[in-house]
């Protein structure tokens, strides 16, 4: 639920206020006196976690001349060529777009692209700020206090280089928001993990995974490089820390799991449809919905698909697959993504993804 902000603002103006977004809920913040470090995968979690820090001020070279045209082209090949099939439709609210338009779509797909990674990432903030407060386990803390750390960093990182390189901001997408506002909304601690640790975050790193294999663009692949080095630790954290609490849910509670789960899926792939970006460009974002459905372009549903590559072997390990006569399975057999369930889970392959440690051992050698 949202709340006016506006009786408290104080001098804000009404541009500032418009910035501001506040989300309530009725949650109790968790002590525990238990201090006894017993889980020893967080705790080896939490010693990487303090080792693998990085200071976006100094590791990466803010010099870097960034050309946003050839960044634009070289995302195209993996994003426009996505929404180019539109065009084929009849009533296609694209059937007119040339070189010049398609150009444009591809500057507007970066600005857009990297704006929601800036906004998922204050999410992320936020989310593990209430794990902090919520879950009951010392060891679980520790390690989600140094979430908070990276948390931030992402967002100083985007919004710089969105500013400094790009020149533009996009705002946040209304189907990001309301999957923010849901998982800040609920009451439960485990539905924080799920909501950010898995499914948003681990489609972000299956994103970031994807952007950047296609940029040679210098600052941006090694920005890529280290924050996806701290998203896999944090997919790891839900991971570990779900695996032993979802063993003793009942059918009925896991089954609300995986309604939530699948509800989150379902609006991260439409977030992937930018309507944010062609309301710029003018175009009515609903009749990109309705054009994409019934397309429905190749390059589209294996882009989809590979955002999942991280999620289903995840919600795998948590027994989220099968629990309930295995709704959670039909639903991903559904839209096509089943396949990824016996990919290398991610709180097995976090340690592989060390590049902040790879580069550091580089220089020293």
């Amino acid at each position: 639920m949202t709340i006016d902000t506006t009786t408290d603002a104080g001098d804000m103006t009404g541009d500032k206020l418009e910035l501001i977004h506040a989300v309530t809920a009725d949650i109790g913040t968790i002590f525990t006196w238990d201090y006894e470090r017993s889980r020893l995968p967080l705790m080896k979690l939490y010693e990487k976690a303090k080792t693998s820090q990085w200071n976006a001020s100094t590791d990466l070279d803010w010099s870097t001349d960034v050309d946003p045209e050839k960044v634009a082209d070289e995302l195209g090949q993996g994003g426009t060529a996505r929404f180019q099939a539109l065009a084929e439709a009849e009533d296609s609210p694209v059937k007119h777009f040339g070189d010049k338009e398609w150009r444009q779509v591809g500057i507007e797909l970066q600005n857009s692209l990297l704006s929601q990674f800036m906004h998922g990432e204050q999410g992320a903030l936020l989310c593990t700020a209430r794990i902090v407060e919520t879950v009951p386990w010392i060891d679980a803390k520790y390690y989600a206090a140094t979430q908070v750390v990276d948390e931030a960093r992402h967002v100083e990182v985007f919004a710089r280089y969105l500013d400094e390189k790009l020149g533009t901001q996009y705002g946040i997408n209304e189907n990001l928001k309301g999957i923010l506002d849901d998982i800040l909304s609920d009451p439960r601690w485990d539905i924080a993990y799920l909501g950010m640790q898995i499914m948003v975050e681990g489609l972000a790193l299956a994103a970031f995974g994807l952007m950047q294999q296609i940029t040679s663009e210098p600052l941006l692949k090694k920005l890529l490089r280290y924050v996806m080095s701290d998203e896999a630790r944090h997919v790891a954290f839900g991971v570990l820390s779900l695996q032993e609490f979802y063993k003793e849910l009942t059918d009925a509670e896991m089954r609300e799991r995986q309604e939530f789960a699948f509800d989150v899926a379902r609006r991260l792939q439409r977030r992937f449809a930018h309507a944010e970006m062609w309301s710029r460009m003018g175009v009515d974002p609903e009749a990109i919905y309705r054009t994409m459905d019934k397309v429905n372009p190749p390059a589209q549903q294996v882009f989809q698909q590979l955002l999942f590559s991280k999620i289903v072997p995840n919600c795998k390990k948590l027994g989220l697959l099968d629990a309930a006569d295995g709704w959670l399975r039909q639903r991903f057999t559904e839209i096509g993504v089943i396949q990824f369930e016996d990919w290398t889970d991610t709180g097995e392959e976090y340690s592989t993804l060390d590049e902040v440690e790879k580069d550091r051992q580089a220089s020293s050698a």
